[in-house]
């Protein structure tokens, strides 16, 4: 864990993607463990929390083994992207959902985003790649709080509404632009978290990449 530690001395606020890698790296409580919602401080103590996650992931729309299936994934992407350039690993945000890859950030150049388009498609399950990667200067430290604020805004605002089935989404900010990741009960419900974003301050775009319950898709992935 060594290489992993010094990464996180210079990647400050990323602990989710740290936590992934120490999932793909250990054992399959710490890949479960790192399902949990709260960010936790290092491999050991993912791997304590292991037991109450499962349960929360039983409790998602994709199901138990959906979860740990995307959350393998997203480990071992992070591991690829790691292992190439330290800076597709700092720069990209993923998301995984049934096999489903949002590719969310901001690269120096194209090659850079080409490459992460590449490497996603080598990890085994991944049947698509959304690629929302854009090329250019990197956010600000401010940037990042402010993106990090409007994230935890909007899923506190999802917890709240008891409309709305919030273990079934994810959200990713990214210069403003919210992304979110999810399986929708019905349309009510999708246009409810949609809205919940676009309500929140300082957004200045919202992307739906929301699944139904009962699309077809779903059952072909």
């Amino acid at each position: 864990m060594t290489s992993l530690s010094s990464v996180l001395r210079r990647i400050t606020g990323r602990i989710v993607k740290v936590r992934h890698y120490c999932a793909q790296t250990g054992s399959t409580l710490a890949i479960l463990a790192s399902l949990a919602i709260f960010p936790l401080s290092g491999c050991t103590s993912l791997a304590i929390g292991a037991g109450a996650t499962a349960g929360v992931a039983a409790l998602q729309e994709r199901g138990f083994g959906g979860a740990v299936s995307d959350t393998t994934i997203t480990a071992e992407i992070w591991q690829k992207f790691l292992s190439e350039d330290e800076n597709l690993f700092r720069q990209i945000e993923i998301e995984v959902l049934e096999g489903e890859v949002l590719l969310a950030g901001r690269v120096e150049n194209t090659g850079d985003e080409l490459k992460a388009v590449e490497l996603t498609w080598q990890v085994g399950g991944v049947n698509r790649v959304i690629n929302e990667v854009e090329v250019g200067t990197g956010p600000s430290l401010m940037d990042s709080a402010s993106d990090l604020l409007i994230t935890t805004r909007i899923k506190t605002a999802l917890m709240f509404d008891t409309d709305i089935y919030a273990i079934n989404y994810s959200i990713e900010t990214i210069d403003g632009t919210v992304h979110i990741m999810g399986i929708a009960q019905n349309e009510h419900e999708r246009d409810l978290v949609v809205a919940h974003a676009r309500g929140t301050s300082y957004v200045r775009r919202v992307v739906s990449h929301v699944r139904m319950k009962d699309d077809p898709e779903r059952q072909r992935t």
